[in-house]
């Protein structure tokens, strides 16, 4: 908690100088025309992730002003690591200039992770034993009980276009994944630890996801990972008068993701639906809105692969990661991948306020704070009940049944929080969150650095 509440009177330190010499009243932004560059390095922390260090960049080209803060191209990069072990080479591009009519989202990314939460299937149905991983718990077992080693290679191609009805657009795209799933590398997360600090071997303590394959809640073809491509198509409303902090409006999607069995490492194809409302409130012109976000998708047509399950389908990418429930980008302060099922529904309440803005070396910026309340829950589960009653204890007298299921305890998990905003020209927003819990069954709380609005 110190170190929490150390970093976030950092960065108001930080920004004291310059907030000392401006108003705090609402200034007219500058109009930016042409190229604009901004490159950070990377010091953020993730609750999940830990540290993450590396830099990144993004190149605006805003034309000859007039449509300002709208962009006509955007380039972004990334290459980061985090001391959890995981890690983002992100290369990203987003225009509606290159297609006339169509605007694109590109994305290729690989996303290594040595230690990638794996808590089970159907939330509160898989039971989280927190004192199992607390080293100083007499219950202990392994910081790495709740954990798996995931490396993602992800690109992605998303397009929009208008059609007839005023703000109404189609969208359409292609995602591909190849995710290479395996036990947690022990021995290097051993290196430089000695005594009580080891970690047991996976053989000696089994994690959560060896024992799943154990007990066939993960089948052998699939419990290293595969590939999988689906095509993607639905429909966008966008009233929004800013696509990167709006004020006003309505940003509704809905669609379907098919990924056909011919091109995909699974026996048969699925088709799955999303749909994501989002709406904002100007309660304070340029000072003060309220947003809120509702999200649901589930399987329609049989059901994709395990590994798949914590995607969450969007029409265009805002950030290196659209996976949930739980975490930073979806259930703030709760366990990322607590909430994991074959449908999922969710939704994100927030007050937005815009405290002061500023010029600073020729460019608009804003610190905004935010207030937020996260919910979220399985409303369709992956079928588990008849492996669950065939588990027994006789070749595992450390099982017991109650330790890892609750068959039937799924309800609402939820959250809520803060937030920190720091704003340069409109579109590249710097934000901190922390989350706590409001049951302890998800875990306790989590501190968040990045870019963007959660929605």
């Amino acid at each position: 908690m110190k170190r929490r509440i150390l970093l976030m009177l950092s960065i108001a330190f930080l920004a004291w100088p310059v907030l000392a010499q401006e108003s705090d009243s609402t200034k007219t932004a500058k109009i930016k025309k042409g190229w604009s560059f901004g490159a950070l390095p990377v010091v953020s922390y993730d609750s999940d992730l830990g540290f993450q260090y590396g830099a990144l960049g993004s190149i605006y080209h805003y034309g000859d002003g007039t449509r300002f803060p709208e962009y006509d191209h955007m380039f972004y990069v990334e290459g980061s690591l985090f001391t959890k072990g995981s890690g983002i080479f992100r290369f990203a591009y987003e225009s509606d200039r290159l297609i006339k009519g169509v605007r694109i989202n590109f994305d290729m990314s690989y996303i290594p992770d040595d230690a990638y939460d794996f808590i089970g299937f159907n939330g509160y149905e898989a039971v989280y034993n927190q004192p199992w991983i607390d080293q100083d718990n007499v219950n202990y077992r392994s910081r790495m009980f709740y954990k798996q080693k995931r490396n993602m290679f992800r690109t992605r191609v998303d397009f929009q276009g208008k059609l007839a009805i005023k703000n109404l657009n189609w969208t359409g795209g292609v995602e591909f994944y190849n995710m290479e799933i395996s036990s947690v590398n022990v021995d290097k997360f051993n290196k430089g630890k000695d005594g009580e600090d080891l970690l047991p071997s996976t053989e000696d303590m089994p994690g959560l996801y060896e024992r799943y394959q154990e007990w066939g809640l993960i089948d052998e073809n699939t419990k290293g990972g595969g590939m999988v491509m689906g095509l993607k198509a639905g429909l966008v409303y966008d009233s929004r008068d800013n696509r990167a902090h709006p004020t006003k409006g309505i940003w509704t999607e809905a669609g379907l993701f098919f990924a056909p069995s011919f091109i995909n490492d699974v026996d048969e194809g699925y088709l799955k639906f999303y749909l994501t409302h989002r709406q904002y409130f100007n309660i304070v012109k340029d000072r003060l809105t309220f947003a809120y976000r509702i999200g649901y998708q589930s399987s329609l047509v049989n059901k994709g692969p395990w590994y798949t399950d914590q995607l969450l389908i969007t029409s265009a990418l805002r950030g290196a990661f659209s996976e949930g429930l739980g975490g930073a980008r979806s259930l703030r302060g709760i366990k990322r991948n607590r909430v994991v099922g074959d449908g999922v529904a969710y939704g994100n309440i927030e007050l937005r306020w815009k405290v002061v803005y500023f010029d600073w070396f020729n460019q608009n910026f804003y610190i905004g704070l935010n207030g937020f309340l996260d919910g979220g829950q399985v409303v369709k589960l992956i079928p588990t009940e008849d492996q669950i009653e065939f588990i027994n204890g006789e070749e595992d007298p450390s099982y017991v049944k109650e330790d890892y299921f609750d068959v039937g305890a799924e309800s609402l998990h939820t959250s809520y929080g803060l937030g920190l905003k720091i704003a340069m020209n409109h579109n590249f927003i710097f934000g901190v969150d922390y989350g706590r819990v409001v049951s302890d069954k998800d875990g306790g709380s989590g501190i968040y650095i990045g870019l963007n609005y959660l929605f």
